[in-house]
C-alpha cells in the first residue's frame, strides 16, 4: 500500500477514500450490482493508472480506497 509512483519528475503516493451514497439512500447495490461495479473499476484500472486497492458496498453507498 505505500508504493511510491514514478512519474518524469516526481514520486508521489496519493490516497483517496471515496464514499458514494445512492440517491436519497435507497438500498439499490445488491449483490448483482457489486459484482458489476467491480468489472467496471477494473475496466478503469486498465484504461488509467488508477488503482483501487478496496472496494465496499453496502444497501445504500460505495466506498472506494483508491
Amino acid at each position: 500500500m505505500s508504493e511510491l509512483i514514478y512519474k518524469q519528475h516526481n514520486v508521489s503516493t496519493l490516497l483517496y477514500h471515496l464514499v458514494c451514497p445512492t440517491k436519497y439512500r435507497k438500498a439499490v447495490v445488491t449483490p448483482n450490482v457489486d459484482e458489476k461495479l467491480k468489472e467496471i473499476c477494473a475496466a478503469i484500472s486498465l484504461r488509467y493508472e488508477i488503482e483501487f486497492l478496496e472496494i465496499g458496498t453496502d444497501s445504500d453507498h460505495v466506498h472506494f480506497f483508491v
